[in-house]
């Protein structure tokens, strides 16, 4: 997507032109041609985090499964992440844009699993 660096400026540049042009042609000048400088348009995305509390009613396998489906990671990533949330109380289990971790927090929640994100 292209944007103007200054889209207020360029509207009262053209409106001063005319002006501009009446002055300078009273003494003979020429306005040079200008450029307008484009300039694109970068999306910065911050990163965002799900993290994963623990509880004591969901098993291994139950966490474990869910970390897949939401993630997408293999078995044993689930694995890693479902111990460090048992040993720590809680793990970050995702990172990536902010729809994505809704995403993956929504489907953790699906049962009932603690989580938050922060960015």
């Amino acid at each position: 997507m292209l944007d103007l660096i200054h889209p207020f400026r360029m509207a009262l540049d053209e409106i001063a032109l005319p002006v501009h042009m009446a002055v300078l042609s009273s003494f003979d000048l020429e306005l040079p041609e200008t450029e307008m400088l484009i300039v694109e348009k970068e999306q910065v995305v911050l990163p965002a985090r799900v993290i994963l509390f623990n509880d004591d009613f969901h098993t291994f396998d139950e966490v474990i499964f869910q970390l897949m489906k939401a993630t997408g990671c293999s078995l044993l990533d689930a694995e890693g992440l479902a111990f460090e949330v048992d040993a720590s109380g809680q793990a970050y289990v995702f990172e990536g844009e902010m729809s994505r971790c809704l995403g993956v927090s929504s489907i953790l929640e699906e049962i009932e699993l603690n989580t938050e994100i922060e960015f």
